[in-house]
């Protein structure tokens, strides 16, 4: 069998996000099969018999005057992926607590130890959101209590759940290599109490949580609320994260407007995570 012929694309971003999360997730759905992120911007990697020369037609985050994308290309014969990940792939620890780290880095002295291998997904530790909403979730009670993780990405804030008691647990995301990484991460760190699903809010028909997990982005949160709220059970709580520091307030008004009271919420580099109680 021929060694298969990849397309690199090297993209310079300018703001990094949330510029870089909606790009890999664009390319992703046109054939993009790798990324790494850098400190400038996103490599992305595509075989060359699926590339055409307008393959970038429909990423539409390159047209948006919110952020400067630029890039160059070049054909590449071999790429070994699990060394270009493990380059760029560094252990975190949030709070002394928790950590997140891959299969191949060393064990450290934590509480909570979750080994993820993220691949295309998102939800590594290293973003601001993530982790902050690990943060929320070490310091809430989480012992007995059902659980949906909205937008699961590599499924990490659903197993930390569970490491903390909860359960059971639905981890939802709306696209395939979110679904399969969850499954697969789930699988990796002896999880019994997560079940993965492929889909959006329709699937939270009739469900109910005591504790509810998006962290995804202003817009899908916006348009979601009123489904979330639906799903949970009297005092439970909310964590919503993936927007600025400048739409806490539209956020809150949304959650006010379906019965819910701001509680609190963390900043950390104008990402915000917080949390609301359903009254």
């Amino acid at each position: 069998m021929s060694t298969p012929i990849y397309i690199g694309y090297y993209f310079t971003i300018d703001p990094l996000q949330p510029a870089s999360e909606i790009l890999i997730a664009e390319l992703g759905y046109v054939g993009f099969e790798s990324f790494v992120e850098t400190e400038k911007g996103i490599e992305a990697f595509i075989q060359k018999d699926d590339w055409n020369d307008q393959i970038l037609d429909e990423i539409h985050v390159l047209t948006s005057g919110e952020f400067a994308i630029t890039y160059t290309t070049k054909e590449i014969e071999q790429v070994n992926w699990n060394t270009e990940w493990e380059k760029n792939f560094t252990p975190i620890i949030v709070d002394n607590l928790c950590s997140v780290r891959a299969p191949f880095h060393e064990k450290p002295d934590t509480t909570y130890d979750i080994v993820i291998e993220p691949k295309m997904s998102f939800g590594t530790g290293h973003h601001e959101t993530t982790h902050m909403m690990i943060q929320h979730l070490l310091k809430n009670n989480l012992q007995d209590k059902k659980v949906l993780d909205m937008g699961c990405g590599t499924g990490v804030l659903a197993i930390l759940a569970e490491m903390r008691g909860a359960g059971p647990i639905d981890a939802i995301d709306i696209d395939n290599w979110c679904y399969l990484n969850t499954i697969e991460n789930v699988t990796r760190n002896h999880c019994k109490e997560i079940t993965a699903y492929e889909g959006e809010a329709s699937l939270l028909e009739g469900k109910s949580y005591d504790v509810v997990i998006a962290n995804i982005n202003r817009n899908i949160l916006l348009n979601d609320i009123a489904s979330y709220a639906k799903t949970l059970k009297s005092g439970g709580m909310l964590f919503l994260s993936g927007f600025y520091k400048e739409d806490l307030n539209i956020i809150t008004k949304a959650c006010t407007g379906n019965n819910l009271e701001f509680s609190e919420h963390k900043e950390r580099n104008n990402w915000i995570a917080a949390c609301y109680t359903l009254k």
